[in-house]
This record gives structure tokens, C-alpha cells and sequence, in this order.
């Protein structure tokens, strides 16, 4: 991730020795846009300047607290955490075990909950509570060692990034496949078969095997000799939720919508297509998607899937025309994407007009919310998802509302560019 980004601990619905763990947060040590942020608003929001919290337990091991009713709990390992856990971290590290299987029980909510009822419970409550230390010590030699740090759900950051054993094999073979990497993942047996540019297109295209051949071909090389085709394919479908359906009917029909519900609407490989079932649509790695990346899928993958349609069409093959004009009707949209001309543009809140992207020119660092919009706007991806720009609870500096519906023309963000 770099030196900006930091891993970030949130709640969890269920005790669990290891959750709460899909976010991070651009920190940039403290020095960078949070910070200034903060210094900006200090005079409209107070909360603003808690961005720092917790400061005190940062890199030690402990246990965090949800703050919900039956205050479900996960192992703490020193990272940044967000308001809606409480952390309580041992004065001796060899008191953890106890402490962890005393917080995981249902004893330590009635306890809790005897001194304090409201949803959200204040620290001290969680600290001053009667703990027994040599009840649960004895509780924790009984139980044997904490679990290492580990996670087979791949929308944590402690997940291996490895299919086989994950709790959604499929989803995660395919994003092998585009070469996304989950940041506890080391090299294994699939790191040649990820694609080079992130885009892997459902039929063959520019001299690429279709997507289903190449996501099997993974398949078989995850499972190994443990792979038998007509029984590991349908259970793995089964799974997740397609049985009765191929591996290629799931990817074009399901991948996509299940991809966005697991990574809560902000999907990180996007399903582009021309709105047929029978005509061009790729898998894109949006991690990947720069502007050289964004032509090579118009002018060379689009495009060459165009110039077969022609070819088909000249030779009277039914069908084929209507192909030819969704290909032509996406590449249209594509190219309005590329060039970024309103409402096909790109619109960060926090960036002044001399800093918005120019044409598709996306940073990562601005998230997938904001990014995806052009694509969003231009119809061009395989499902809906709940996404919006609503206007951003607070205000701007300079008490203005946070609105991130706003359009700007090319030749008003090169004026502001030039004056800056």
C-alpha cells in the first residue's frame, strides 16, 4: 500500500478472532490531506479532529469492542481503528488470552450491560468492570493458543488471496485472474496466469482465449490433482448461488452483481458490455485502468471484436448487424468516457477545479465512488448497484454544502488549471 495508507480495524456483527478488517485510510503519517483537513474545519466541527484517536494503543495487541448491543468483539493487533469500536489493550501481553476469551463470552455483556444499557457503551465502562484474571487465565490454558492473524474472507486485508479455502472461491479466482492482489498475498502457483493488463474480455477476443477457458484453466491449477471437472465445477457453482448454470453463464449473468454486494458497492472489477447477451463484454481490473489501458480496450479488444461483426455481417450471418451496432453504440460511449466531456466526467469534492482529472485520468487514491461515475452515467456496465453522489454530511471550509453531483466542462478546468 505504500506509506500514505494505513490499514484500519472497524466493527464486526458477530465475535469473530479475526474481523472488522476492510478498510484503510489515507493517513500519509499524519501529515498529509487528513491532517489538513482537520486544521480547516476546526472551527465548524469538532468531531473532525478525533481523526487521530486512540493514538495511545496504536501497535499494541488487545481486543476490540463493537459498539452495539450485544458488543461482539475481534482480536486487536495494533492497527488504526474507527469510532465505533472501543479497544482495551493489556497492561501485561501475557493477560491477553485472558482477557480475549473473557470479552468473547457472554458473561462479559451481561456484565457490561448491568452497569451501562445505552447501544454505544463509554470505555470505562468496558475497564472497570469485576474481571476474574484467574478464572479466565484458567479458561484460556484450556482453549490453547490464540489463532494467528488470518482470514479466508477475501474482503479483509488479512486474506491470503488465495481461492481454494476462501468463503467465495469463484469471486476470488476471477480477480486472480485480472490480477488484483490482496495485501497478505505471496507468490504462489497462480501469479503466471494473472492477465498483464487487467482486461479479459467473456469472448475471444484480439487473440486472447475467452474468459470461462482462462478462469478454468486457473481453477485446475488451484485445486490441482484435487480438481475433477464434473464434480468440483457444478459444486462451485452450486455455491455461489448458480447451480444449474456453466461457469460461463455465471460470469456473464451473476459475477458482476454478486462482485458488488460482497465489496459493499464498490466493486474493484467492473463488468463493461454492449447490453447482449451474445455480444461483446470484458472484465476489467479498474486498479489497472489508466487512460493507455482504456484505449487498448476500445481500439484493440473492442475494436477487434468490431471488425469480426463486420466481417460476419458481410457474410450474412444472421445476427450479426444487431452485434455490430451495440459493439459501435459502446465504443461511442467508451470514447465519451475517454475524452471526459460532462456528464461522462470525473468530479473529486475535495480537489479544486484546477486539479480534476482531465478526461478518463483517474487516481485511485479518490476511491471507486467517485471514479465509476462516467461508466455509471454512461450505462455501459452488466448490473445496478446502490451507488450515489449524494452532497457529503458537514460542510467545506468555507461553509459551503459537500456536493459531489457537479459537472464541469474540459475548457473550465484547463481555465482553472491555467490561473493556478
Amino acid at each position: 500500500m505504500g506509506l500514505d495508507w494505513e490499514f484500519c480495524q472497524s466493527s464486526v456483527s458477530n465475535t469473530i478472532a479475526y474481523g472488522g478488517r476492510n478498510q484503510i485510510v489515507l493517513y500519509q503519517q499524519g501529515t498529509g490531506d487528513l491532517y489538513e483537513l482537520a486544521q480547516s474545519v476546526k472551527h465548524l466541527n469538532h468531531a473532525a479532529q478525533n481523526w487521530q484517536r486512540g493514538q495511545e494503543v496504536w501497535g499494541r495487541q488487545g481486543v476490540a469492542i463493537s459498539s452495539m448491543a450485544n458488543l461482539p468483539c475481534s482480536l486487536y493487533l495494533g492497527n488504526m481503528f474507527d469510532n465505533n469500536v472501543k479497544v482495551i489493550c493489556p497492561i501485561k501481553p501475557s493477560d491477553l488470552p485472558a482477557i480475549w476469551h473473557f470479552c468473547s463470552s457472554t458473561e462479559f455483556q451481561k456484565t457490561v450491560r448491568k452497569f451501562n444499557q445505552k447501544v454505544s457503551v463509554d470505555p470505562t465502562y468496558l475497564v472497570s468492570i469485576p474481571f476474574d484474571i484467574e478464572k479466565w487465565q484458567k479458561v484460556a490454558e484450556e482453549a490453547g493458543p490464540l489463532p494467528e492473524p488470518y482470514s479466508d474472507d477475501p474482503t479483509q486485508w488479512l486474506f491470503n488471496g488465495h481461492p481454494v479455502g476462501s468463503t467465495a472461491l469463484l469471486q476470488v479466482a476471477v480477480a486472480r485472474l485480472l490480477g488484483y492482489h490482496w495485501p497478505q498475498q505471496a507468490k504462489d502457483e497462480l501469479e503466471g496466469l494473472a492477465d498483464e493488463d487487467g482486461i479479459v474480455c467473456l469472448p475471444s477476443a484480439a487473440g486472447e482465449a475467452a474468459l470461462v477457458e482462462r478462469l478454468r484453466g486457473l481453477l485446475v491449477r488451484a485445486y490441482g490433482n484435487a480438481w475433477i471437472s464434473e464434480h468440483t465445477e457444478p459444486e462451485l457453482l452450486a455455491a455461489a448461488g448458480a447451480a444449474g448454470k456453466s461457469l460461463d453463464e455465471w460470469l456473464r449473468e451473476d459475477f458482476f452483481a454478486q462482485h458488488c454486494r460482497m465489496f459493499h458497492n464498490r466493486p474493484f472489477l467492473w463488468h463493461i458490455w454492449d447490453g447482449r447477451k451474445d455480444g461483446f463484454s470484458a472484465l476489467v481490473n479498474y486498479h489497472k485502468l489508466d487512460a493507455a489501458r482504456l484505449d487498448k480496450l476500445i481500439f484493440t479488444y473492442l475494436g477487434d471484436w468490431i471488425r469480426f461483426q463486420r466481417a460476419r455481417r458481410d457474410h450474412g450471418e444472421p445476427g450479426s448487424d444487431g452485434r455490430l451496432v451495440a459493439a459501435l453504440e459502446l465504443e461511442k460511449k467508451l470514447k465519451l468516457i475517454k475524452e471526459g466531456e460532462p456528464p461522462y466526467d470525473i468530479y473529486v469534492r475535495w480537489k479544486p477545479l484546477g486539479k480534476q482529472p482531465l478526461g478518463w485520468n483517474p487516481d485511485l487514491n479518490d476511491g471507486v465512488r467517485l471514479n465509476i461515475r462516467p461508466f455509471v452515467t454512461a450505462g455501459v456496465l452488466r448490473s445496478r448497484f446502490t451507488i450515489n453522489w449524494n452532497k457529503d454530511r458537514g460542510k467545506n471550509p468555507d461553509g459551503s454544502e459537500r456536493l459531489n453531483d457537479l459537472h464541469y466542462t474540459l475548457a473550465e478546468k484547463r481555465s482553472a488549471r491555467e490561473a493556478s
